[in-house]
């Protein structure tokens, strides 16, 4: 029997909650203990944070009564929600991805109100409506009413979590590190140059390990109720693109060019989501000074000692990197 507080980490299989669950486990003399939330307690990964002493438990973001359960007992929370989880025609016809999260993130804050839990994380993302607004940018709506959807959601979902009096940090993410090797790298141009192309002119981007999530909202929980009632925006870099290109440069060894496409090429490219990510990088872009200034590295070094540079993660996964 353990007299430690118990953390429920929704989404402990994934990259952010699995970062959370990871970095109490490996504090074994921390006062937290994790309760490892997910859908399948018969996956692998469930099945490995068992192995290291997690308890794991099934609950569904979708069923009130299975979070409410996972819930019970628990000192606190980290409750993330996946704008991009696979899904069936069925169920993108019934509500739209940004309802899904809409839904997900009420059933969290009223079960986290009803546990009685003292401290939530919610992994959120601006609202970037009143920014386009503000600046007066012109760019389509999405699913309706939305600018950045997989952003503007979880920012609308903040209000769910004040409505109901939880005590909850919001901590506000950004460009993962691992889109890296998921395309959105260096490529080979016709001519076999590598060429970095986000659609970031000369602005300075976000970014963070995945990881750090939850090494950073680790750090949160640990501060006591510090952060309760405010907002913690997140990175581990700040780059322009090119002094991203000079950082893979050097890293990848081979000379890697910065030419970025325009958002209108972006919008234009025709692969599924392209609007989305065009919109997402013309935020990235339009709002950028408030955006970087809310993410303050020194800050964020104190909450996450652990937290990763750029260069030192490329170093890592260098040999991962597809270039096309």
């Amino acid at each position: 029997m353990t007299d430690k507080k118990i953390i429920a980490v929704v989404g402990a299989t994934g990259s952010q909650g699995g970062g959370l669950a990871r970095a109490i486990l490996d504090d074994e003399d921390g006062p937290f203990a994790v309760r490892a939330v997910t859908r399948s307690a018969d996956s692998p990964a469930a099945k490995e944070l068992a192995a290291r002493g997690a308890e794991v438990v099934e609950a569904d973001l979708d069923d009130f009564d299975s979070v409410r359960r996972a819930f019970d007992g628990a000192y606190g929370a980290f409750v993330v929600t996946n704008f991009w989880v696979q899904r069936t025609p069925e169920e993108e016809a019934a509500r739209t991805r940004a309802q899904l999260e809409l839904d997900q993130a009420a059933i969290a804050a009223r079960a986290a109100k009803d546990a009685g839990l003292k401290h939530v994380v919610w992994s959120t993302l601006e609202d970037t409506r009143p920014h386009f607004a503000h600046l007066g940018s012109e760019l389509p709506d999405l699913l309706e009413v939305y600018k950045v959807p997989h952003f503007d959601a979880k920012g609308e979902a903040n209000a769910f979590f004040t409505a109901a009096g939880v005590p909850t940090t919001f901590l506000e993410t950004t460009f993962y590190y691992e889109s890296f090797l998921a395309g959105q790298g260096p490529n080979r141009d016709a001519d076999g140059q590598l060429v970095l192309t986000n659609p970031m002119d000369d602005k300075v981007m976000a970014l963070v390990a995945a990881e750090d999530i939850g090494r950073t909202a680790y750090g949160i929980f640990l501060a006591g109720g510090r952060y309760i009632g405010r907002t913690v925006g997140l990175a581990g870099a700040h780059y322009t693109g090119d002094e991203l290109a000079e950082l893979f440069t050097g890293v990848l060894g081979e000379k890697v060019v910065y030419r970025p496409l325009s958002h209108a090429q972006v919008r234009a490219a025709g692969f599924p989501g392209a609007e989305e990510v065009a919109n997402m990088y013309q935020f990235y872009a339009d709002a950028s000074g408030s955006f970087i200034a809310a993410r303050d590295l020194d800050r964020v070094r104190e909450i996450n000692p652990r937290l990763k540079s750029l260069e030192d993660w490329l170093v890592e996964h260098k040999a991962e990197i597809p270039l096309g």
